[in-house]
């Protein structure tokens, strides 16, 4: 799918093994955002993991975990890669006059070898401000040639799922879209969702309400990051559902 980038790097990488399986590449964050690379990542740690994988079968192990995948992960050359970029989002969330400053600074001065790092305290979705703090943003209407509205390249993504499987994205309380995040956010899953799949209409009673149109999801998860009140639950769809890009 279309999936929401992982950018946060070495600072963000979540436990990556589990008895029986290994989280690899951009499953698990593995992605250089300031270079814009990962497949060299996914590769690594691939091999990494299937070494790991390999020994533990060799040994006559199942069903725990592959502790040597990470511990090889932290004397690889992409640990060493990764921690040289470490602070590199971190900066840019500050402005791009000081990213661009600190990132200069880190990478061709110090050479990455950086006495410092940069912590981010809290979950993304906390970082929303109320809609009544924001200047309101006039986009220009998309022309056709440069610019696409949403659901013409939701078509073009070739995006399916069955009709009768159950629907993979639910609310823990359907009054909290309108009361809570139309309210103060000004219903921000109808802006972040690049497929459309989130929509604010009135009901027979002119009422507001939020309309899920799960057929459209190019399960990027954006919505599962960037829900201000975490009310929206995406589980996974059934297998072979979703957007297949090779129409495009």
């Amino acid at each position: 799918g279309a999936r929401a980038i992982t950018a946060g790097g070495l600072l963000s990488l979540p436990k990556t093994v589990f008895p029986g399986g290994a989280l690899v590449g951009c499953d698990a964050g593995y992605l250089n955002a300031s270079r814009i690379k990962g497949s060299h990542a996914a590769i690594k740690t691939g091999m990494l993991a299937a070494e790991a994988a390999f020994e533990a079968l060799a040994a006559g192990r199942s069903r725990d975990e592959l502790s040597a995948y990470p511990e090889a992960f932290e004397n690889s050359w992409l640990y060493t890669e990764l921690n040289k970029a470490r602070n590199f989002k971190q900066w840019f969330k500050k402005g791009r006059t000081v990213g661009s400053l600190m990132t200069g600074i880190e990478q061709f001065v110090l050479r990455g070898h950086i006495p410092w790092t940069l912590h981010r305290e809290q979950a993304d979705h906390t970082y929303l401000k109320p809609a009544a703090e924001c200047a309101v943003i006039e986009y220009p209407k998309p022309d056709g040639k440069i610019t696409f509205d949403r659901l013409s390249s939701v078509f073009i993504s070739n995006t399916n799922h069955e009709e009768n499987q159950p629907a993979h994205l639910t609310l823990k309380d359907a009054s909290v879209p309108v009361q809570i995040n139309l309210a103060k956010y000004g219903g921000p899953e109808a802006r972040y969702c690049p497929a459309g799949v989130y929509e604010y209409i009135k009901s027979p009673a002119g009422a507001d309400q939020l309309q899920i149109n799960a057929q459209n999801c190019v399960h990027c998860k954006t919505c599962d990051i960037k829900d201000p009140t975490q009310n929206i639950v995406w589980v996974t769809p059934e297998g072979g559902g979703g957007p297949n890009y090779g129409s495009m």
